[in-house]
């Protein structure tokens, strides 16, 4: 039973995958179009670049007081942190599988 609620993690884990491609994008989109100088900040490439994903999970975006913004990069947010959790419980109860019997 450990096991199947691990993989269930792990399915949550791919969902949260699933909203961070789409929403995560789309904000670095409107950082380029509309905040040019957060976006030169970040660096050209900055998808899974590790400052950017520290913006991101820092939640800086809200200084910009860009209610679009907010909006798009709230749920990458809310995914990505989403994503860490889900597999972190998977990781967590596979290895719980193994100690107990």
């Amino acid at each position: 039973m450990t096991l199947f609620f691990a993989l269930c993690f792990v399915g949550l884990a791919v969902a949260a995958f699933c909203a961070f491609v789409i929403f995560w994008p789309l904000t670095l989109v409107h950082l380029r179009d509309r905040h040019v100088a957060i976006a030169e900040a970040l660096g050209p490439g900055a998808f899974l670049r590790p400052a950017a994903l520290q913006w991101l999970l820092g939640r800086r975006y809200r200084a910009t007081g860009d209610r679009a913004l907010s909006g798009l990069a709230t749920p990458a947010w809310l995914s990505l942190l989403t994503l860490f959790a889900g597999l972190g419980m998977a990781a967590l109860l596979g290895l719980l599988s193994t100690v107990m019997p």
